[in-house]
């Protein structure tokens, strides 16, 4: 397992017993003992959004609209990945930049959370480090798109969909794959 799919499950873990942890005291205690969950889920939800992105990029899962793209030849395809692509990962990229400079703050304020007292900039520096990784996975994916010159590729882990055969791809929905 990489440690990248190890923090984004345990993270997700993280907010599930928190939470579960926190409806049950109440319920039973008539009294939320776990006064930090919120802090904890939030800070679990950061992570697992922000970290989650250069792994749903390196897979092909990340959200797109492709009305268009489905319908297009396989060479338009191959045109719109490489933009689609590059594009993403500047904005991510310059979204790092300016994410980064927002932990800076946050570190010179010496903002703590309510609850635990915990630097606030140990919350949101996952925030530009997602966006960094995100934006280099799409540069990766603009890259062998670039590179390999008969097939397209959503992602370094993931073969357009609309190459495959039916038959491949019914036979990889039910393996799992």
């Amino acid at each position: 397992m990489r440690l990248e799919e190890f923090i984004l499950s345990f993270s997700v873990i993280v907010i599930s017993v928190v939470i579960i942890a926190n409806i049950i005291a109440r319920e039973i205690f008539n009294s939320s003992f776990f006064y930090w969950n919120l802090e904890v889920s939030k800070f679990a939800i950061v992570i697992a959004t922000f970290m989650g992105i250069g792994y749903a990029a390196r897979k092909g899962r990340h959200i797109s609209m492709s009305a268009f793209y489905d319908f297009a030849p396989f060479k338009g395809r191959k045109v719109l990945s490489i933009l689609i692509h590059g594009i993403t990962a500047i904005l991510l990229l310059g979204l790092a930049y300016l994410s980064f400079e927002y932990v800076q703050s946050e570190y010179e304020k010496g903002t703590v959370t309510p609850a635990l007292q915990i630097p606030q900039y140990l919350m949101v520096m996952f925030i530009p480090l997602g966006f960094l990784l995100g934006g280099i996975q799409f540069l990766r994916n603009m890259w062998i798109n670039i590179r390999v010159k008969d097939k397209v590729y959503l992602g370094i882990d993931a073969e357009d969909y609309n190459d495959k055969d039916k038959t491949e791809i019914d036979i990889e929905e039910h393996i799992g794959v």
